[in-house]
């Protein structure tokens, strides 16, 4: 069984492309995101706002 859906599993592949393209910013401070740990935690992050299936976050 997948950890992620599909759903997920897109929206981390877009967040991450992005980072590399250099397009991709924060939400808070409009900032260039810089690493890839940055860039999977957004992409997972609009992944639970749309309702996907992904794990809680850790605190």
């Amino acid at each position: 069984m997948a950890k992620y859906s599909e759903k997920a599993q897109e929206k981390v592949h877009k967040a991450v492309h992005e980072e590399k393209e250099g397009t991709l910013k924060s939400g808070k401070s409009g900032k260039k995101v810089t690493s890839k740990k940055q860039a999977v935690a957004i992409g997972l992050s609009e992944a639970r706002k749309e309702g996907a299936k992904v794990p809680k976050k850790k605190d």
